[in-house]
């Protein structure tokens, strides 16, 4: 079942009542409590300085491994709170992942940067931009990718993206559609990272990622096969909004849908958040020993 992205921009005071999120918007003159089941609950997105939450609720938010973001004073997704042990067996899943060989680490890398280069370059042929020299690059990776082919496969990505004519530099201070773009990995690094805690695994040990500044090394690896959804929506929104720095309501609630995108995983079509639980549990079955393939979605 896809669980339900929840984004709160107004006043309101949040707390757990009968397994129910009762939202209560402070300051409203037509004061009415709205419910919903924490069960259903996936992802819940604070964006407002006056938003008081329950320990009661945040307990249950974490039981039932909802991913929570807190906003800055820019409105971007700046905290994530997760769950510290979401799976039963996490001990153990945790020393496979530490003892994972280096030799397995760089293969399962190679499938990664593959599989981020295919899905790149069937949404460049959508918008009518050749890709052979995408489809060659993608026969380039080898394990551990020590060619960096993933970073030269990407440069034609955004050099093409948004036309070859728009001058477009990917920056995460640079103009739009850049702000549309951080949004929306923002969304998805949380919905990496979700999936990755309910399966058992660390989202900070990465498999190719290694900065020491970044929390979600690997949330940050596993994600790259998925941005090309992000990139799709942004393509669209940044037609519609041309110019736009301005994060409105509008684009955020476009973005937010990004869990419910329908994706093609092993074949079956499924919400992205749906289909992500299928990738990091491959993924831990790789470190457990029983497979050698990460299961990702495929653009259609």
């Amino acid at each position: 079942m896809i669980k339900r992205t929840l984004y709160f921009g107004n006043p309101a005071q949040l707390r757990k009542k009968d397994m129910q999120l009762h939202i209560e918007l402070i300051g409203s003159t037509d004061l009415q409590i709205v419910t919903v089941p924490i069960e259903d609950i996936g992802m819940v997105v604070l964006d407002h300085p006056q938003i008081m939450l329950s320990q009661a609720l945040l307990a249950s938010l974490n039981e039932n491994n909802v991913a929570i973001i807190n906003c800055d004073a820019r409105h971007l997704p700046y905290g994530l709170m997760l769950p510290l042990f979401s799976h039963h067996a996490f001990t153990e899943r945790m020393y496979q992942q530490l003892e994972s060989s280096l030799p397995l680490r760089k293969n399962l890398w190679q499938q990664t940067v593959v599989a981020k280069i295919n899905n790149q370059a069937k949404v460049l042929a959508k918008i009518g931009v050749p890709v052979e020299r995408m489809k060659y690059f993608a026969g380039l990776v080898k394990s551990g990718d020590p060619q960096n082919i993933e970073g030269r496969a990407a440069a034609y990505h955004w050099e093409h993206l948004f036309g070859a004519e728009s001058g477009f530099s990917r920056s995460r201070t640079g103009d739009a559609p850049n702000p549309m773009l951080n949004y929306g990995y923002a969304i998805l690094l949380a919905i990496v990272a979700r999936g990755l805690v309910s399966s058992g695994l660390l989202p900070s040990l990465g498999i190719h990622h290694r900065n020491k500044y970044n929390p979600w090394c690997l949330a940050s690896d596993i994600m790259e096969p998925y941005r090309t959804y992000v990139d799709q929506i942004v393509v669209k929104l940044a037609a519609s909004y041309p110019e736009s720095n301005e994060l409105t309501p509008d684009i955020k609630k476009h973005l937010l849908q990004i869990p419910a995108v329908d994706v093609l995983i092993d074949g079956k079509m499924s919400p992205l958040m749906v289909g992500l639980q299928r990738t990091t549990a491959s993924l831990s079955a790789c470190f457990e020993g029983s497979s050698r393939r990460i299961i990702f979605p495929e653009i259609v």
